[in-house]
């Protein structure tokens, strides 16, 4: 079985890595020696969680260990980050969303630190779209913002929850744009978009992957993207920047951390891994499925993006006075 193990990750070019073992003489064992846990810390269906299994398949060949994706959603994200933070077996993985980086400054106690953690790399970017019902007369973003100000604190915008990367992005629009917007959080993006396709709101911040077949079917129009780039599904679409909102960027990115747990000559091998899997067109057709675009980048990277996202959000929800629900 061994042998086995050590052919696949040569193939794979993932050296075996002798774990830090007692004083007692024992033989030196390879990582993994047994299968991975990777932690998703949203509920089942959502696009991070698509994304945990479609990189678990290959992940697994190439580390000749069972890959096992473990849905512990609550508060955020905060639930499944904080059980992830108490593994100490050196066998667990965690995926993250923007929201790992909004949530320091939304919640006053979390049960980690960033401290508890170690980058493994980025993932993907699953765009966000500003749409409005197809009934709204509203085609362009400066439409949008003249009828809010000709009606201050009269449109809505549905979010998938406070401290989502939905809401962030209407929060940031009205904060730049100089509007009075109310807005209307759901339990998920699932109810917000039924009640926003009915009408039953003005605009939505939605992702491609939820907005996408509304926009195809004439239901809802979309206006522009939220990213800094425009993207590949609607590549005429314009960003808010260039829509007339100067400064606006929301990209909401997804990335893979471990428990400090993860031995250190285990941790560039898997980020490279992870680095050669986004890169796999195979991956990378799958992804586009789902609206999640690959990102580039490697452990150090991805510590900076946390960083300057970290300090981005918080002083963001600071000044706008944003709490969890």
């Amino acid at each position: 079985m061994i042998r086995r193990r050590a052919l696949l990750a040569l193939a794979a070019g993932i050296p075996l890595v002798p774990l830090a073992l007692p004083a007692v003489a024992q033989p030196s064992r390879p990582w993994p020696e047994r299968p991975l846990r990777l932690i998703v810390p949203f509920p089942p269906g959502g696009a991070i969680d698509a994304m945990a299994r479609i990189l678990a398949g290959p992940m697994a060949e190439a580390l000749g260990q069972p890959v096992v994706v473990e849905n512990r959603a609550g508060a955020g994200g905060t639930t499944g980050t904080g059980v992830a933070a108490q593994a100490n077996d050196g066998h667990t993985l965690l995926m993250v969303s923007i929201a790992h980086a909004v949530n320091a400054a939304l919640y006053p106690r979390l049960p980690y630190a960033e401290t508890d953690f170690v980058p493994v790399g980025p993932v993907a970017v699953v765009p966000n779209i500003l749409v409005v019902p197809a009934s709204r007369p509203w085609r362009r973003v400066g439409d949008l913002a003249a009828e809010a100000r000709r009606r201050p604190g009269a449109l809505t915008y549905a979010s998938a929850g406070s401290g989502t990367s939905i809401h962030l992005a209407g929060a940031l629009f009205a904060d730049l744009a100089g509007l009075a917007l109310e807005h209307v959080p759901y339990r998920g993006s699932g109810p917000a978009v039924t009640d926003l396709v009915a009408g039953r709101v003005d605009m939505m911040f939605d992702s491609v992957t939820s907005a996408g077949p509304h926009i195809a079917s004439g239901r809802l129009a979309a206006l522009a993207v939220t990213t800094s780039r425009r993207i590949a599904a609607f590549p005429d679409l314009p960003t808010m920047a260039e829509a007339g909102v100067p400064g606006f960027a929301v990209d909401p990115w997804f990335a893979m951390l471990a428990p400090r747990a993860l031995p250190e000559p285990a941790r560039a091998p898997l980020s490279a891994l992870l680095g050669r899997l986004l890169g796999d067109a195979a991956v990378a057709e799958r992804f586009a499925r789902i609206g999640a675009e690959p990102m580039e980048g490697d452990a150090v990277s991805l510590a900076h993006l946390l960083a300057e996202e970290t300090a981005k959000w918080g002083a963001f929800i600071r000044r706008a006075g944003i709490q969890p629900e």
